[in-house]
């Protein structure tokens, strides 16, 4: 199989920048626009009347984008070619009501969100990032990237029958990470440290989406450096691949298909929301693509019915430790290029003829690609891949690159896998 890829070893340090710089959804957004701006592409607001130019543009909304790009001569019935991915990852995140303390020490409140590993958390430097709303309802993106907060492990010496009974934690009364000592809780003091750590005045803050982070920069790792160990690969890694395969399509002359980044929040919690999958943002948003181009229903019910999304998410490579967890027959290695993820009840979207279309663009780029399916007795996950095909009616692939330690504060895969997604991405999008 030849290999006509665009993408190396190159893409994978950025990957482990781009992981760095984003350690909250609303970053991870604003890092991909600032990559398409790079490439030509524009942001449109959703309160603006659009019209039909071609070329990148994209839309903004909290932790999510959509971004698209109009080649000349594309007709208001041109089928959509999809890259779907989610910006959010399971952590921590601050409580309405964040201060609080006990014995001495001050801490910071917060609540889990989605299903991260709780024992990977513990005994962490964390930083604390996102999203603060001020009193005139703008927004300000924060990030402090130091060692600012720890939840502390309890000693061995007063848990003895953890080494039999296994850790347990109680996500409530374990979890709440320390920052500080002292008897008194000041109350409103966390949100007060930010708006002095960023210039604004006392009370400048009236709302707050933040939420704890590791500080340890993503790494190679092994004797030749062939794995990479980082934060949030579930799952920024799908997010800045599909980005940099749009941007890369953007310079192509001749497209049959309008390319398409959805990178979507809230999908480790149901993609229930005004961001999610669930949500009506990308079908608003390719909907008004066609009528802006002149299009009727009739064009949108056409390019709907040509359209294929990929929804790109990590998956499971076979664990060296616990590989009878697996199914027998299919164990997809680290490195094996992007896997093609398959479940007959639907928790993934994948069927046959999806399967033509991902194995039709891995030729394409000359990158290989695994299978994977749940062993028969494990619950299977799911992504925002059957929600997509389900509420908009589009086929729907399922893939992603296959990983250790999902959902823990720190994931592992090869150094090379993430350019072999965006490569077949490329092909994809490119059709």
């Amino acid at each position: 199989m030849s290999n006509p890829s665009r993408f190396d070893r190159g893409h994978t340090d950025d990957l482990m920048s781009f992981l760095a710089a984003s350690p909250s959804p609303y970053h991870a957004v604003a890092n991909a626009a600032a990559r398409l701006e790079k490439a030509g592409f524009r942001q449109v607001a959703e309160t603006d009347a659009w019209d039909g130019t071609t070329g990148g543009k994209y839309v903004m909304r909290g932790g999510a984008i959509v971004a698209w790009y109009v080649p000349e001569g594309a007709a208001p019935h041109t089928p959509f070619r999809i890259v779907g991915a989610h910006t959010d990852s399971p952590n921590l995140r601050v409580k309405p009501l964040p201060d609080m303390g006990s014995q001495g020490w001050r801490q910071v409140a917060v609540e889990i969100y989605g299903g991260p590993l709780l024992n990977s958390w513990l005994d962490r430097d964390l930083g604390l990032a996102g999203r603060l709303t001020l009193r005139d309802g703008s927004t300000r993106l924060v990030n402090i990237d130091r060692a600012l907060l720890r939840v502390p492990q309890l000693a061995i010496h007063m848990d003895r029958s953890v080494h039999t009974d296994g850790l347990k934690l109680d996500k409530q009364k374990h979890m709440q990470p320390i920052w500080g000592l002292g008897d008194d809780v000041h109350e409103g003091g966390l949100i007060r440290f930010l708006e002095e750590e960023y210039g604004l005045a006392e009370g400048d803050v009236t709302g707050w989406d933040l939420m704890t982070h590791p500080v340890e920069a993503p790494a190679y790792l092994g004797r030749d450096k062939e794995l990479v160990a980082g934060p949030r690969m579930d799952n920024l890694l799908s997010v800045h691949a599909g980005t940099a395969a749009l941007a890369a399509v953007s310079a192509s002359d001749d497209l049959p298909y309008i390319p398409v980044l959805a990178a979507f929040d809230h999908e480790e919690n149901g993609s229930q929301s005004d961001t999610g999958a669930d949500g009506p943002l990308l079908g608003g948003v390719l909907e008004r693509s066609v009528f802006a181009r002149g299009g009727s229903y009739e064009d949108k019910a056409r390019a709907f019915a040509g359209t294929v999304c990929l929804s790109s998410d990590t998956g499971h490579a076979v664990h060296p430790n616990y590989a009878e967890r697996h199914d027998p027959t299919h164990h997809p290695r680290a490195g094996g290029g992007p896997i093609l993820k398959v479940n007959v009840n639907n928790r993934y979207a994948t069927d046959g003829s999806g399967r033509a279309v991902f194995a039709a663009a891995c030729e394409k780029a000359g990158v290989p690609f695994q299978s994977f399916v749940s062993n028969n007795a494990m619950p299977c996950g799911t992504t925002i891949g059957p929600i997509t095909a389900a509420r908009h009616g589009i086929k729907t692939v399922d893939i992603g690159v296959a990983i250790l330690s999902m959902h823990s504060v720190r994931e592992l895969c090869a150094a090379d896998d993430p350019f072999l997604l965006a490569n077949a991405l490329v092909a994809f999008l490119e059709g």
